[in-house]
């Protein structure tokens, strides 16, 4: 789907939650490393204080990364791109090298209040399970979860 089709009817709310996927340039498995999976871990804590926003569930994946995320007085797109720009920047000096870590844009799905957070948390934490990562949640570090 080309990035413009992804930015049709895009309305960022403050006060409300977002289920927001973005993945890795040509789906390179950059946090397949742990270093830089756990770089981009704390990063996670200075977006949250950068942008106004809470992510309440999100799972890195070595390729790609879910989440969802509440805006308390941010716009969603300045919140990801804050997210994406300083863990690429991270990615890229780590590495010594230069270019893209993200593919651009995002998908994001805002939430209805009939929705179950605690389906979709779940949801979002079982992705290394269901990409045979791991055999346990538990097993795998790099998630975190209010609701679980």
């Amino acid at each position: 789907m080309p990035y413009s089709d992804l930015l049709k009817g895009r309305y960022s709310q403050i006060h409300r939650e977002y289920f927001i996927t973005f993945c890795c340039y040509k789906r390179i498995p950059f946090f397949a490393s742990a270093k830089l999976a756990q770089l981009f871990c704390t990063t996670i804590t200075t977006n949250e204080q950068a942008c106004g926003c809470q992510w309440l569930t999100w799972v890195l994946m070595p390729d790609h990364f879910h989440g969802l995320v509440l805006l308390h007085h941010s716009d969603l797109s300045a919140c990801i791109r804050h997210l994406k720009g300083c863990t690429a920047a991270m990615v890229n000096r780590q590495l010594q090298r230069r270019g893209k870590v993200w593919q651009s844009g995002f998908y994001d799905h805002a939430l209805r209040e009939d929705e179950q957070r605690i389906h979709i948390a779940r949801y979002i934490v079982a992705n290394p399970l269901r990409k045979g990562i791991v055999s346990s949640v538990r097993l795998y570090p790099y998630w975190n979860s209010v609701y679980l």
